[in-house]
């Protein structure tokens, strides 16, 4: 078993000034979302002076250094390394590597990874070793690599858990355990996916409204009490409680009965977010304020050229994240949707947005929209979001894109896929006041109608003042000197260095 480090070749007077820091090792989960949330997170640690050593897993690794685009950001900064290790996952061939099997990769992960960290984690604490860094001083985990605690507990290193997903998402997921006991979950029957039984209220969690089970993780639609996906998030949330502590990308503002929920079960709790916006309020004169992000996809910078040429708030902007799945059905309903509505639109495509297939839209469909529509296949979202020109946002309600969509007061048309999606699609919709949901079994008509709603009903005016109300909300949160950098301070003293 072999680990694999990507340092940077700095001078040696570099090398000397950095073997004094405090040393931070980032663990992220292999997904697009959750690495560059990670990634935010430890570019503003970075920032406060501590060495950062970033891993991922061989598979995601391998895919970024494809990418021509991420090569820059991996090479690194004298303080700030990479290294990947061994997930057990043979790389896909040519023309598959983006189909992954989710399941039994988790499931891979689980099994490989422990020892691969522990490896990892030891050559770097070794003087002997030949790897040019400081003593780890404490592990930062995604909170759904908790693979992360055997290695940490062997070597006696602190392991504060980052979550990159909502505390609502987290909390859902938690709350498994105790439905799965209570014989709520799985599902009786397949029958119960189309029988009405997805309407059936739950009760109240502590900390969390009312919803239906249909807004419960998707993990739950299952007959399968073994499902690999559903014990995995239970287990995973569970394992927060040999934590550290915790830290949410979020700001109380948003969510604090759900972080006092938190706090009240779990290790000490940190709300540092939104970290999308706190990327931003690195020092210009800090050496990680210029450094990129890691993208499994190249970014098309075409479409910020177009949306310049777009009237203010004039613009759909249309994407489904990098996991997302539709069938050629959907894409099609989701397409004429679009058409239908008039409006000016900006759709990121995927390659393998389209199950089992490629996303081909009919020619029709093109020479309707010509002129009003942008297609790519990956764009710089933080970027789009931020448009002037762009006045509404169609998403699959991942966190990463909700934060970006808050913090750039644009409301949302939520279509959820899967994993926290419906229940951040739910808060979104009836707490937040910031978006409208589209039925599970899109149709045209309704796309077409929503988005009509969004860029020029009322409910779209009042969405939009709402999203602004938000948007300086989480600017207060994560501007210097803000509650986020607050709670940042607080961590740093309290947990990391123990001061």
């Amino acid at each position: 078993m072999h680990v694999s480090f990507y340092p940077r070749q700095g001078k040696q007077d570099q090398d000397m000034e950095c073997s004094t820091k405090a040393h931070l090792v980032c663990m992220a989960a292999p997904a697009q979302g959750h690495i560059n949330s990670m990634l935010n997170l430890a570019k503003v640690l970075h920032s406060k002076g501590f060495f950062i050593t970033f891993v991922n897993t061989d598979f995601v690794h391998h895919r970024f250094l494809k990418n021509p685009e991420s090569l820059s950001s991996l090479d690194g900064l004298p303080d700030f390394r990479f290294a990947s290790i061994p997930d057990g996952i043979s790389p896909f061939n040519d023309g598959d590597e983006h189909r992954q099997d989710i399941p039994n990769y988790s499931l891979a992960i689980k099994n490989n990874c422990p020892a691969s960290f522990l490896k990892l984690l030891s050559a770097m604490n070794d003087p002997n070793s030949g790897v040019p860094v400081p003593p780890v001083n404490c592990v930062i985990s995604d909170c759904f690599a908790s693979f992360t605690l055997n290695a940490t507990a062997k070597l006696g290193i602190p392991n504060v858990f980052y979550c990159p997903s909502s505390v609502c998402g987290f909390l859902d997921f938690y709350y498994c355990k105790e439905l799965m006991e209570r014989g709520i979950i799985p599902l009786k029957s397949e029958d119960d996916l189309t029988n009405g039984y997805l309407d059936t209220v739950i009760d109240r969690r502590p900390g969390m409204i009312e919803v239906r089970m249909r807004d419960l993780t998707s993990f739950v639609r299952t007959t399968n009490r073994e499902d690999i996906l559903l014990n995995l998030i239970i287990d995973e949330t569970h394992a927060s409680h040999q934590a550290t502590a915790m830290i949410f990308n979020s700001f109380s503002e948003l969510e604090s009965p759900l972080l006092d929920a938190c706090s009240s079960m779990l290790p000490p709790v940190f709300d540092v977010g939104p970290m999308c916006l706190l990327s931003q309020y690195i020092p210009n004169d800090s050496a990680i304020a210029l450094f990129g992000r890691l993208n499994l996809w190249k970014e098309d910078f075409g479409c910020v050229e177009w949306l310049d040429e777009k009237e203010p708030g004039s613009v759909l902007y249309v994407n489904f994240g990098s996991m997302a799945n539709l069938t050629s059905e959907q894409l099609l309903e989701f397409a004429w949707g679009l058409a239908d509505s008039g409006c000016a639109f900006l759709w990121a495509i995927r390659p393998d947005l389209v199950v089992g297939g490629t996303a081909l839209l009919p020619q029709e469909f093109s020479e309707t929209t010509k002129g009003r529509s942008f297609i790519t296949s990956w764009c710089p979202q933080q970027r789009v979001l931020s448009h002037a020109a762009v006045g509404g946002f169609l998403t699959h309600c991942g966190w990463n894109s909700i934060t970006e969509s808050i913090s750039a007061g644009v409301p949302m048309i939520c279509w959820p896929f899967f994993g926290d999606q419906q229940i951040n699609c739910r808060y979104i919709c009836s707490v937040w006041g910031i978006g409208m949901e589209i039925n599970e079994d899109v149709k045209r008509e309704e796309v077409a109608r929503l988005i009509e709603k969004l860029m020029r009903g009322q409910k779209g005016k009042e969405m939009k003042k709402k999203a602004m109300e938000w948007q300086e909300k989480a600017f207060e949160a994560a501007k210097a000197g803000g509650g986020s950098w607050i709670n940042l301070e607080r961590l740093i003293k309290e947990i990391i260095t123990k001061e």
